[in-house]
């Protein structure tokens, strides 16, 4: 056996966050992921990110992002570069490269420029609006998607602030989203031979997340906000409520986890009574069953109820990170991998969420910057006299 994506070979001009996220679960699936870095900006920006450092150009920022990775250094503003690029294209499945949207077809890394190489080539795009309209060469950021898309106006409590979510989730997701783009494309050559751009932007997926609440205003110009304690719009109990010591989740999305609650903590009549027995009477009544299940939960601690009401009714406990990443469940199902590294001994990351069962996970770091260079250019024929005349001209 071996992973899904073994013999899979990607040449990626990424930087920072979306676009290595996504690249990182091909690497973890077992594609060969090149990593294009500009030698003459230092490679990919996110080396320098802070404020924590393995060493020079290895941040933990950067080892988040970029684990199973090769780096080769190419400058592609020298016209020697395109050369290597040309010669990189026709061994490759795709490319893949997260810039500006304008900067692909200056740089040219679209279909049209490089199918001349292997017409098979895939060439995934991400941007922050896309490679077309008034926003091509417009910079964007995930917090920024996150105010124009609406995000802000239901994140947090309804007499506070506009709130952005606490992680950047746009990235991530837009990352992830063009791994399965590019896949998609793959899939496509493989049966046809012949390849295409594909485009994915921070944007479009950021508008896309709004999913149903985007169906109830474009159908029937309902409009959601900030509920209190996160709750769901439209379904109760599906928010948070004190305990003796802090806070539990509780979703009772489906009525029978309600009747299960119900009967939990000691109120069967819930369950049935007209005052909280189906969802819209529930929802009719939410803020006195907040009261209501506030004094009920307030008679335990958070630890008491989730061992009470696990595997019965959906909830949670209210982690910080350090508890999050500590719960002994993670620990459990292997989600902390441990990888060897040449400066700490060993680093800690958080293992790739797609499993494959009967292989081991792909351990890895990320890779010096250059640290691939020489070797794949000798596996493309390179001597080492035209590998030091390219590095000598600033290409590599």
């Amino acid at each position: 056996m071996s992973l899904p994506l073994t013999g899979v070979r990607i040449v990626a001009i990424e930087q920072y966050g979306a676009g290595p996220f996504g690249t990182q679960h091909l690497a973890d699936l077992g594609a060969e992921v090149i990593k294009i870095e500009n030698p003459a900006d230092g490679g990919d920006v996110g080396r320098l990110v802070g404020p924590y450092y393995f060493g020079p150009g290895d941040s933990h920022f950067y080892e988040a992002f970029n684990r199973n990775k090769k780096s080769l250094t190419l400058n592609l503003k020298i016209p020697e570069a395109r050369g290597v690029l040309a010669d990189l294209v026709k061994s490759a499945d795709a490319t893949f490269d997260n810039l500006r949207g304008d900067l692909a077809g200056k740089l040219r890394l679209t279909y049209a420029d490089l199918s001349a190489h292997n017409p098979g080539i895939v060439c995934g795009h991400l941007s922050a609006y896309g490679r077309t309209g008034s926003r091509a060469a417009w910079p964007g950021y995930d917090y920024l998607m996150q105010a124009e898309a609406g995000y802000l106006s239901v994140t947090g409590e309804p007499d506070g602030p506009p709130a952005r979510f606490g992680l950047s989730v746009v990235d991530l997701m837009t990352g992830v989203t063009a791994a399965l783009g590019l896949l998609a494309g793959i899939i496509e050559s493989r049966a046809t031979g012949r390849g295409r751009d594909i485009d994915v932007s921070l944007f479009d997926v950021a508008l896309t997340n709004l999913n149903y609440p985007a169906a109830w205003y474009l159908n029937e110009g309902a409009k959601i906000g900030r509920e209190p304690r996160g709750a769901h719009p439209s379904l109760t109990p599906s928010q948070l409520y004190r305990t003796k010591d802090g806070w539990i989740f509780v979703m009772c999305n489906k009525e029978k986890f309600w009747g299960a609650f119900a009967e939990a903590v000691g109120k069967p009549g819930w369950a049935a009574g007209a005052e909280y027995g189906s969802y819209k009477a529930r929802l009719a009544n939410r803020e006195k069953l907040t009261r209501d299940m506030d004094e009920v939960l307030g008679a335990a601690t958070t630890a008491e109820w989730i061992e009470r009401l696990s595997g019965k009714v959906p909830v949670a406990p209210v982690y910080d990170i350090a508890q999050a990443l500590e719960n002994p469940f993670v620990k459990e199902q292997g989600r902390i991998m441990e990888a060897p590294h040449p400066a700490r001994g060993t680093i800690r990351t958080i293992a790739c969420p797609i499993r494959c069962p009967g292989e081991e996970e792909k351990v890895g770091i990320a890779p010096r910057l250059g640290e691939h260079t020489r070797e794949l250019l000798r596996d493309l024929g390179y001597d080492e006299a035209r590998i030091d005349t390219l590095t000598k001209a600033g290409a590599l």
